[in-house]
Formats: structure tokens, sequence, C-alpha cells
């Protein structure tokens, strides 16, 4: 696991892939939690205060992602348009595509997963194990490359459950590289989790086409992608 030191404005601002009025997607890096930990730290919200172009208030986010997923966040640049956004992500009206890495993988080319999910125990809070009578999940998945052991898939989340995508690879037999909690973690020699928010699609005005932005690989994937057969795109 790596640990991201607080983001300059600077920083911050170079990580905008889309703005508008209602909102901003910012391309989120791994290893830094969106929210401040009760033992406080570095955290993406602390550096918002530099997303306001001219408005009053910073931004607020519409959803959230692991601490150690990168990729597209959605921040809503007012109380309306957050709320807006908030029932696209609560009603499953946002498509998100995110790229992984997972060892060894899947013997066909795509599928769906549909394991429900619950919690694993009181201690562990939010981790989450398979389980019949949880909450139902439900996963779209599509190989875009395969090498060394590893494949790289296209994993859509049709439903939204605490670490849904990371609980499925792992109980298909093939986990997310860099996975500490349900993989094999460090043992494959990457402290890294190899899952990141590729491309999000947000249907926000009724009369205009979803906006789709889409987050650029990042650093610490690249070497396992291009094993994959990624060709830098």
């Amino acid at each position: 696991m790596i640990d991201v030191p607080q983001l300059t404005a600077e920083e911050i601002l170079g990580r905008v892939l889309h703005r508008d009025g209602l909102m901003l997607v910012i391309d989120k890096p791994a290893g830094l939690p969106v929210h401040r930990g009760p033992k406080g730290g570095p955290n993406l919200e602390a550096s918002f205060d530099a997303l306001r172009f001219g408005l009053p208030r910073p931004p607020v986010l519409a959803h959230r992602l692991d601490k150690d997923t990168s990729g597209c966040l959605v921040l809503g640049r007012h109380r309306k348009a957050t709320a807006s956004l908030g029932l696209l992500f609560k009603h499953s009206k946002i498509s998100k595509t995110y790229w992984t890495v997972v060892e060894g993988g899947p013997a066909e080319d795509e599928g769906t997963i549909d394991i429900p999910l619950g919690r694993l125990n009181a201690e562990r809070g939010w981790w989450q194990k398979p389980d019949p009578d949880g909450q139902k999940a439900i996963t779209n998945w599509k190989v875009l490359g395969r090498g060394d052991g590893l494949t790289w898939l296209a994993m859509e989340p049709v439903t939204g459950r605490t670490h849904q995508l990371r609980v499925h690879s792992a109980a298909m037999g093939w986990p997310i590289v860099g996975d500490n909690i349900y993989g094999n973690g460090p043992r494959f020699g990457e402290p890294t989790l190899h899952l990141h928010s590729r491309e999000i699609g947000i249907p926000i005005s009724r009369n205009k086409d979803p906006v789709h932005v889409v987050a650029p690989a990042p650093e610490h994937m690249r070497e396992r992608l291009k094993a994959c057969g990624w060709n830098g795109q």
C-alpha cells in the first residue's frame, strides 16, 4: 500500500479531467483517502478549496472511491447539482468502467458475476464477503488482454456495493493484483491495488448526451497492463 502526501493546489488542478457548471471529474491518485480519517492525515477533500473556480464554496463528493483505487471521481459544484448526482449514483444511472489487472484470470472472454455480498463481521466495518443472504451484487466483465499469468479486465459494476469488484474477483479465483484485503496482496510483489476507475458516463442534463470522461492509466498499473497487451492509450 502506498500513502500519498497531501496534494497541493497545483497538483489537484492538474488532475481535473472535466469541468462544467454542475460538476467536476478529477483523476484520484491511488493511496489517498477521499475523506479525512479519525486520525487526520492527507486526504483529497482537504484540497477541494482549490477547485472552486469562482464559486463561493468548494465542490463536494458525489460518491466515493476506496483509498487504494485510482481514477474518475465526481464532485458536485453546488448543493442542487450534488443532490442530482447523488440520485443518479443511487439509482445506478451512471455508467462506470473500471480497469483491473487480476492474477490468473477467467477462461472465458466475458461474463457476469452475480454473487450477493454481506459484511464480513462487525469488527471489520465495511469489509465484505460473499453471502447468499446479503445484498444483490452484479458485475459485468470483459477480457481486454492477457499475459505473464495476468489478465487485464474491464469491469462494470451494475450495483454499487462496497468493495464489490474486489470481492467478486477474489470469489471467482482471480483476485486483483495488490489487493491486501481480499487477494494475495504483497505476495505478488505489488503493494498497490490494480483497480482504476477508467471511464464514467453521467447523464446530468436531460436534453444532452451523457458526459463521458476517461482517466489515464495510473503509473503503478502500466507495467502489468503492458504485459497484458496494453498499447499505452
